[in-house]
């Protein structure tokens, strides 16, 4: 059976080395919505570097998760001391419980937040795709589909909640969310 892969990317107002009030507080609940998050039915797996997260983004030994990359329009640093983005890449077992792990409870709340401490790029913040049982998608997966998510709209191949596809390609709704259609688990 596919997983449902989803990658996230956030240019920050402040480097993640910043100390200002606004910077801890994104940290501080990144950590505890990361732990939620991954309870969450549905949830399969999400990239961790494999040498214990020493160093940046993008120094880290990422594993099956391959080199990290961001999109060509990321202008931030790469330092330590510049470095201002938070990205996410994880496995889902579908649409159903993706979405109702990243629109309830924590993550809402810190989504609530996200024009405290994110930029409005006007591009997307997010894209799934799916992935065959037992593939591990990498970061420059995930940035090549949010770019063609971006300059190409949804498609099979790189999609949001709002305009989703089942692991077929066939267009899917999310009960709630868009036109309604046929619901998908």
């Amino acid at each position: 059976m596919p997983h449902l892969a989803l990658y996230t990317f956030g240019v920050l107002k402040s480097p993640l080395a910043d100390r200002a009030p606004l910077t801890r507080e994104f940290l501080d609940s990144a950590d505890a919505v990361y732990q939620k998050i991954s309870q969450s039915p549905g949830y399969v797996a999400h990239a961790e570097a494999a040498d214990g997260g020493r160093g940046t983004h993008f120094d880290l030994d990422w594993g099956a998760w391959g080199e990290f990359a961001v999109p060509a329009w990321y202008g931030k640093g790469r330092t330590g001391e510049t470095i201002a983005l938070a990205a996410t890449l994880s496995l889902w077992t579908g649409l159903r419980p993706a979405f109702d792990a990243l629109y309830t409870g924590l993550h809402r709340e810190a989504l609530n937040r996200r024009y405290d401490w994110f930029e409005r790029t006007g591009r997307p913040s997010h894209v799934f795709w799916w992935v065959s049982d037992g593939a591990t998608p990498t970061w420059q997966d995930g940035v090549s589909r949010l770019e063609r998510l971006h300059d190409h709209g949804a498609a099979p191949h790189a999609f949001t909640f709002r305009h989703s596809f089942a692991p077929d390609g066939t267009p899917a709704r999310i009960k709630g969310i868009g036109p309604q259609s046929a619901q998908v688990h």
